[in-house]
């Protein structure tokens, strides 16, 4: 009901009195019931009836009833009466009177259930009101007999399978405010309408009316585990020891493979972030259960294939984009089985090291290692920890996270003044009216100043060098969206300048502009009209930019095909990155076609042009809706570049031919996860400049070179196989210097108590050189005498540290694994090993921290050893 939260608030009129929807939805908050109950999925279709201001509780109960109870074969579903409760909220006595005016059901059927259960809110400030639920009474089978009248106002956990929800009707007629939970706000005051706002899980009334135990195994899905079945051996429901836990494998394959499809057609790309993690997730757990089911061969297009000619029959989508749909899901499988391979072997290093030292719990901050270098999702490392034994410090990996991405976003925040709290925003819209934002047809007004912000409260002026936020009557900037940055510009005053930073739409209707006081001061009372003004060069820039992104899109399509859709942009003057599904990185050849059939449609002169249509007329006329983007539910704006050649919704500002772009220059293509990529191109007068920054380049190298630009390439391969046979030639001189340097090491060794102690550090030596010496050096010592051989090699300011002891040593109850563990902690690093050989590092060595500090403390360990014989 997102989308029509203006309706309910009155922010705006809503087309129709009345709407009824199916919608896909995907639902992960209970990921982990997903296969344990009868009825958690996280794909389902949402069948939903809205009232704004039209009908209210009587008639949304007498629609519900109706359907619900009449007879199969007028058209409803047919369920028993005598197996449905409605339920209502404690509060709301009028919605129980009329469940029992409209049903003829006794008063103790009706439910009495608390804020919890039958009061509906988003969480965040906004619509809500009572709500009341259908139940259907699955048995005895299924939960324990109940008396209806005596449920106190919370649903018992042990009736929620038997008591199945089939049918929510919210009665949205309260404003809340002040939300701390989903069932703790407070109640501002009443909407300006009652309306309605109910939901109905399809997969629910499947289950029921297909007769069968759980959604799991509806006809849109049981067919999956049939073929999960085939592929590992094992039987669904077959009972036994492991039988329980197969069958929540076998579902949740079964609910994560469809799950999957429907977020990969809708556009996703599997990421670390968002809806991409969520994909990802779905993923690989699917991928995982098969495993745990006993096969490890690639399992998704078998299983994948099943679910789209399920699907594919509603969702007509799934069969004609299945190619790019494929591609993804099966590249997410290959990449996750190289990360299981990896990542398991360290998660199992982790995992014992807990144990050996006694303790139950991984640490948050090796569970984020393993997210953050290894790939390893939290989810599946605390499925393993759970499997070995063992929890997961959850809160020390969820601080390490949230240090992590505020971080990131912290440059962000402070660059859009972004606010909580858009209430300071809806007061000016409710008092003036949406901005005349006029980006389309001009690049100056004569503008009024209606509001003015800092920091986020509401101020009367500006001085010199101050930064706030101003709100105008009428404003010819763009406001960043759709990828494209905020214009830049000027606002003159009768007292001052300002220079316009950023312009945003913090709520619907409203641009704000932030703005720094550049001259003078901005006094909001005192002010008069004011002059806004577009940086024109900055507009044609980005103009040229926005245009050139369609372009590259349009022939990214047309070199890779129709699967190649673009996922993201960024538009800023004179440059463009483009972020588009695909599984591999484009070769040369691809991305000199793409470039060429761009500068093409330049040199085409191909019109470009722009008109206003509904959203299925936009799609039955070709254009790409990008997913992830919000539309009008009016008017969407689709823009054309030679017709049906391009066409794109789109809100952004557009050359009016293709020639105008100038040049496209495509500067380089990279991944930004797994099934995404990225191209990035620079147009116009930018373009130029970096043909002739590379021009340049050429010409500094032929000069330096004393050779043609068509031989420039030869030389300089010629020049790097000299230096890379140079270098092999060094680096085997002093790996042969080195090593001569062992027979000194084992002559020199010192005599403790019986143990013949080495302890060196090797200055430009890595791990490997350091281990190769270690063992050269015990090797020269006499077997039958204890010898302890500890090296800390330095290369590129980094520690490796290595310990290897004799036969001998070793019976004298020294361990390498002890020592080197010892050594590496002084250094601030981690290590460990066998008995024999030992190795380990640290962190950059800093002044306080040196290598000979960790040879004494080894020392130390060996020499108590030695004495307390």
């Amino acid at each position: 009901m997102v989308p029509f939260k203006p309706y309910f608030l009155g922010q705006e009129t809503p087309p129709w009195p009345r709407a009824t929807s199916v919608q896909k939805c995907i639902r992960t908050p209970d990921i982990e019931d997903v296969g344990k109950t009868t009825r958690h999925g996280t794909f389902f279709e949402m069948c939903g009836n809205f009232s704004f201001g039209d009908y209210f509780k009587e008639r949304a109960i007498e629609l519900a009833w109706d359907l619900v109870t009449k007879p199969v074969a007028d058209g409803g579903w047919g369920l028993e009466e005598s197996r449905l409760y409605p339920s209502v909220y404690s509060e709301d006595e009028e919605a129980l009177e009329l469940w029992v005016k409209v049903t003829g059901l006794p008063r103790e059927r009706v439910l009495r259930l608390g804020r919890k259960e039958n009061y509906w809110s988003m969480g965040v400030p906004g619509p809500g009101g009572p709500c009341s639920e259908i139940l259907y009474d699955r048995g005895p089978a299924y939960g324990p007999d109940f008396d209806p009248s005596a449920l106190g106002p919370d649903m018992p956990v042990e009736l929620e399978d038997r008591l199945l929800e089939v049918w929510n009707l919210v009665f949205m007629q309260e404003d809340l405010s002040a939300v701390r939970s989903k069932s703790d706000f407070d109640i501002a005051g009443p909407l300006p309408h009652k309306n309605i706002d109910t939901g109905m899980g399809l997969e629910r009334i499947a289950l029921l009316l297909q007769g069968v135990e759980n959604m799991y195994e509806i006809d849109t899905m049981r067919p999956v585990i049939d073929r999960a079945e085939a592929l590992t051996g094992r039987r669904y429901g077959a009972g036994g020891d492991q039988g329980p836990a197969d069958d929540v494998r076998f579902r949740v394959v079964s609910d994560h493979v469809r799950s999957s499809m429907m977020l990969i057609g809708d556009g996703v790309t599997p990421g670390n972030e968002g809806r991409g993690y969520v994909l990802r997730r779905l993923l690989r757990r699917a991928v995982r259960s098969m495993r745990l089911l006993g096969t490890e061969d690639v399992v998704l297009p078998e299983l994948m294939p099943v679910s789209r000619d399920l699907m594919g029959q509603t969702y007509s989508e799934l069969l004609t984009d299945w190619d790019r749909i494929a591609r993804v899901a099966y590249a997410e499988e290959e990449a996750f089985r190289k990360t299981l391979q990896a990542g398991t072997a360290i998660f199992d290093q982790a995992a014992a090291q807990v144990k050996s030292g006694g303790g139950t719990q991984l640490a948050g901050s090796q569970a984020f290692a393993l997210h953050d270098t290894y790939g390893f999702p939290i989810d599946l490392t605390l499925e393993m920890a759970a499997e070995s034994g063992l929890s997961v410090d959850e809160s020390g990996f969820r601080s390490l996270m949230g240090e992590q991405r505020e971080r990131a976003k912290a440059d962000a925040r402070a660059k859009k003044g972004q606010h909580a709290d858009t209430g300071i925003y809806r007061a000016v819209l409710d008092e003036h009216g949406p901005t005349d934002w006029v980006a389309y047809e001009t690049l100056s007004t004569e503008s009024r100043p209606l509001a003015l912000f800092s920091a986020g409260a509401p101020v009367s002026r500006l001085g010199e060098g101050e930064v706030g936020e101003l709100v105008l009557d009428r404003t010819p900037f763009y406001a960043e969206s759709g990828g494209q940055e905020a214009d830049a510009g000027t606002i003159e005053l009768p007292t001052g300048r300002l220079e316009v930073l950023d312009v945003q739409r913090p709520v619907r209707g409203l641009v704000t502009h932030q703005v720094r006081v550049v001259d003078g001061e901005l006094d909001l009372g005192a002010t008069g009209p004011l002059h806004a003004q577009v940086d024109e060069e900055w507009r044609t820039g980005a103009r040229q930019a926005h245009s050139g992104t369609h372009v590259v899109h349009a022939a990214l399509r047309e070199v890779l095909g129709p699967s190649a859709l673009q996922s993201g942009s960024y538009n800023r003057p004179g440059y463009l990155r483009l972020d588009f599904g695909w599984n591999a990185a484009l070769d040369p050849e691809q991305l000199s076609r793409i470039e060429e059939v761009s500068n093409r449609a330049l040199r085409a002169d191909l019109p470009v042009g722009w008109q206003y249509m509904t959203l299925p007329e936009a799609k039955e006329w070709g254009a790409i809706a990008l997913f992830g983007e919000t539309y009008d539910a009016g008017q969407v704006r689709v823009v054309e570049i030679g017709g049906p050649w391009s066409r794109e919704l789109c809100g952004g500002t557009h050359v009016e031919h293709s020639s105008q772009i100038g040049t496209l220059v495509v500067t380089g293509e990279s991944s930004v996860g797994s099934g995404s990529r990225r191209i990035e191109a620079y147009t116009g007068v930018e373009g130029f400049a970096y043909l002739a920054r590379e021009r340049d380049l050429v010409t500094q190298l032929t000069t330096l070179l004393k050779t043609r630009p068509d031989d420039l390439v030869g030389r300089v391969g010629d020049l790097v196989e000299r230096v890379r046979v140079a270098e092999k030639e060094i680096e085997s001189a002093r790996t042969a210097q080195l090593l001569a340097s062992a027979g000194t090491f084992a002559e020199q060794a010192e005599d403790l108590d019986g143990v013949a102690w080495v302890g060196r550090s090797v200055e430009g030596a890595g791990g490997g050189d350091v281990r190769t010496l270690a063992l050269d050096v015990r090797g020269r010592v006499p077997a039958d005498r204890p010898v302890v051989v500890a090296l800390v090699g330095v290369k590129d300011d980094k520690p490796a540290v290595v310990v290897a002891l004799n036969d001998a040593a070793q019976a004298r109850g020294l361990a390498a694994g002890d020592l080197v563990r010892t050594a590496c902690g002084v250094l601030g690093g981690k290590g460990g090993g066998k008995a024999d050989v030992a190795q380990g590092g640290g962190p950059a060595l800093s002044g306080t921290t040196q290598p000979d500090e960790a040879l004494a403390a080894v020392r130390a360990l060996v020499a108590d050893s030695a004495r307390a014989r």
